[in-house]
């Protein structure tokens, strides 16, 4: 996959939206969501890096998931649907699950999916790093085969996030979150069970609306 262009916000700003009509603006990034969409498809259906990160994180005793800033929201994401269908997801929130109680006690059967999207956030990078050392496995979703975190992955998925916009495209990333968590699900011991006792237990604290 290609990767997202580096630089800050402001600077895509500058680059790409100032001074354009919002019906261009709106065209091109319309566009180039599509192209990317397609592209990306044929990607995932082609790379095997899925189903061996799905079998690591179904084997592992625990999962943590990291990430910071804009992409705290893509380890979130991750943390809540990976939590539905398998037991001991820990989002890293830095509250309370803290990086110091994490790395003080890693154990090899456990593994870190880190989120570390440009602009990399240096406190992603060093955690995912110690986590290494100590003996974790760590799982990398990127864009850049460049990153800091690519060195230490022991598997890594590489996204393209450039876009029209001074935004970097979450189209891609939204696109392998949700790929992970569904061949994890389908490959995980007890997900079925685990899944219908959550329905079960909705129904009975009336938790949605009809």
């Amino acid at each position: 996959m290609a990767t997202g262009a580096p630089g800050s916000p402001h600077e895509g700003y500058d680059a790409r939206v100032q001074r354009r009509s919002a019906q261009l603006l709106k065209r091109r990034v319309v566009e180039q969501e599509r192209e990317r969409y397609l592209a990306a498809l044929d990607w995932a259906r082609d790379d095997g890096s899925f189903e061996r990160i799905a079998a690591l994180i179904v084997a592992s005793r625990r999962r943590f998931i990291l990430g910071t800033a804009k992409s705290f929201t893509y380890a979130s994401l991750l943390a809540i649907e990976l939590s539905a269908g398998l037991a001991n997801v820990s989002l890293i929130d830095g509250t309370i699950v803290r990086p110091l109680d994490v790395l003080s006690d890693v154990r090899s059967t456990d593994v870190l999916v880190a989120i570390s999207l440009s602009r990399y956030r240096k406190y992603t990078v060093d955690i995912a790093r110690r986590f290494a050392e100590a003996g974790g496995t760590v799982i990398v979703i990127t864009d850049s085969p460049d990153a800091p975190l690519s060195s230490v992955a022991q598997e890594r998925l590489i996204v393209n996030t450039e876009s029209a916009s001074f935004a970097n495209s979450p189209t891609t990333v939204a696109l392998v979150i949700h790929l992970l968590v569904t061949l994890t699900t389908a490959s995980a011991k007890g997900a079925g069970r685990r899944l219908q006792e959550r329905d079960r237990l909705s129904e009975s604290l009336d938790l949605y609306y009809d």
